[in-house]
């Protein structure tokens, strides 16, 4: 079946997390690299919080405190100084709302409960989606075949007419076996979206 609806992960395809400003702080702070990124995203309570239970600020209170164990000693909130040095992708940006339409598109982001307000009120680029799909609304986290239906069926289109971007390999193998093409897109290994949609027959009315 031809692609018509194409779903994008959030962090890492269309917000840069900026993995070198990350390892940059774990450098200058003595830091094991990775250190930044697992006592966030690497622990059972970001395994709660995606899936939309327990506290935020706790999470976020206990990565802190995570990061200085690591650090054997008092640190500056940096989790918050790498958010502040993210930044959304803006020639993806540029791209997705180029292929609208003819194409449906969504973001489908293992995220937070704060993720829709992020999107709709901070970034202003909900116009570019005819579907947000945030796990921690849902129950359901990437690599969970049924998310991947999910968001299909929000776009009201089959899987296998539905094309996935995601910055994470086993995210992109799950799409594949829930029936969905498959892209993996890596900016920080210098990949460029629109030449990777490109080779899949996906292009913009403007190309």
């Amino acid at each position: 079946m031809d692609i018509q609806g194409l779903i994008f992960d959030f962090g890492g395809v269309i917000w840069n997390m900026r993995w070198d400003a990350c390892h940059a702080l774990e450098k200058e702070h003595g830091l094991p690299r990775g250190a930044v990124f697992q006592t966030l995203y690497r622990t059972e309570t970001w395994r709660a919080i995606e899936r939309g239970r327990g506290d935020r600020q706790a999470w976020l209170d206990e990565a802190h405190r995570a990061l200085e164990e690591r650090a054997g000693g008092p640190l500056p909130r940096l989790h918050e100084v790498w958010r502040e040095r993210q930044h959304l992708l803006s020639e993806n940006v540029a791209l997705i709302r180029a292929l609208r339409p003819p194409y449906r598109t969504a973001v489908l982001s293992n995220a937070d409960i704060s993720l829709r307000a992020r999107i709709e009120r901070d970034l202003a680029i909900h116009d570019l989606f005819d579907a947000i799909i945030c796990s921690a609304e849902v129950g359901l986290a990437k690599p969970d075949l049924a998310i991947y239906r999910l968001a299909a069926d929000q776009l009201a289109l089959p899987v296998d007419a539905c094309l996935f971007v995601d910055d994470y390999e086993p995210n992109i193998q799950a799409a594949e076996d829930a029936g969905m093409r498959a892209v993996l897109y890596r900016v920080d290994h210098g990949h460029r979206l629109k030449d990777q949609l490109a080779q899949l027959g996906v292009t913009s009315q403007e190309d």
